[in-house]
């Protein structure tokens, strides 16, 4: 089935739900989405051949192989300690999905792991929906969450996630892209920059310890461009940490930049979060062939989750992570391609 080209069949859930791919486009930028997860699928800017993204030609692949390739994870993205938080005096226990000790992305069952709702779709945009079920992995309420992806002019990939909830629950959705911007077979030849000050030290089981601690001085001052591949104590920085942008939502604005030397393709963020994730994709093992038949290995792309601080429910002086009944969580991103 084909909608002017622009909507199309993709393949089947293993419970024989059809999965749609919708191509949007504007302004030399054209996007490939499907109803799966809320995926970005492929991501191609006119004038650069590879594609933007870390993908799968076939969707059978997704559910075996994907890292979260393009998905938006949640209810509640990155990682809740022990699964465990309070709301009104009430805990809840979360599922532990994550070896068995934390809770990652929203469970095993997550929304970026099932079939979304095509609710609007035309040239430059797409509207998803998903319901999250009372209960589902634990967490109270039913949960609405709405994706629009936009492309606009010069270059913009623009995603606005709107949650709502009947029960005070936890929510942040994010999106999961992987990023590559000139086709090698890793990204350690790019550039990054992050307008952060701080940032969240982990624990070994990557959750963050409660500190917001002062970028100066480590490998986590971004505020000025650095190239990803660098060294500490004569090994490679592994990056998979939240850097704080700001203590609460705020306005959308410029938070981080990307840059390829080798392509002169770049990436800027944009967005009204108070956190971004910059995970350099270092455990990355893909067991099947992605987008035109590439190898994904460690740094084969980088992730720039825009959200709230990871396990903000459970630290005083977080961002709020809190949704209550009647209140709209709506989280906006922009990712700007360039090519110099």
């Amino acid at each position: 089935m084909s909608d002017g080209a622009t909507r199309e069949n993709f393949g089947l859930t293993a419970s024989g739900e059809k999965v749609e791919r919708v191509t949007i486009s504007a302004g030399g930028l054209t996007a490939h989405v499907l109803t799966w997860g809320a995926v970005i699928q492929d991501l191609r800017l006119d004038g650069h051949q590879p594609p933007l993204v870390l993908g799968f030609d076939n969707f059978d692949d997704y559910p075996k192989y994907s890292s979260y390739f393009g998905a938006t994870p949640g209810r509640n993205a990155n990682r809740i300690d022990s699964g465990k938080f309070t709301i009104d005096g009430k805990t809840y226990q979360l599922e532990l999905n994550e070896k068995g000790v934390t809770h990652l992305h929203g469970g095993s069952d997550n929304i970026g792991k099932r079939n979304w709702l095509l609710m609007e779709h035309g040239p430059d945009h797409v509207v998803l929906q998903i319901v999250d079920p009372d209960g589902r992995a634990g967490y109270p309420g039913n949960c609405t969450v709405t994706a629009t992806y936009t492309i606009r002019e010069g270059g913009v990939l623009s995603m606005v996630y709107e949650t709502t909830t009947d029960k005070p629950t936890i929510a942040n959705i994010c999106q999961h892209s992987y990023f590559n911007l000139d086709g090698a077979q890793t990204t350690l030849g790019h550039e990054i920059e992050i307008a952060a000050d701080h940032y969240l030290p982990t624990t070994d089981r990557q959750i963050p310890t409660g500190e917001i601690r002062p970028v100066d001085g480590t490998v986590f001052d971004l505020r000025r461009p650095v190239p990803v591949e660098r060294e500490e104590n004569g090994e490679q920085v592994t990056y998979d940490h939240n850097f704080c942008l700001s203590s609460e939502r705020v306005a959308k604005r410029r938070v981080a930049r990307v840059t390829a030397p080798a392509s002169k393709v770049s990436l800027e963020v944009h967005t009204t979060e108070p956190g971004v994730q910059f995970y350099s994709a270092f455990k990355l093992n893909t067991g099947a062939p992605g987008l035109e038949g590439r190898r994904y290995g460690p740094f084969a792309g980088l992730c720039l989750e825009t959200q709230i601080w990871p396990d903000a429910v459970n630290h005083d002086g977080f961002p709020k992570a809190i949704l209550r009944p009647g209140e709209t969580l709506r989280q906006e991103t922009d990712y700007i391609f360039t090519k110099g």
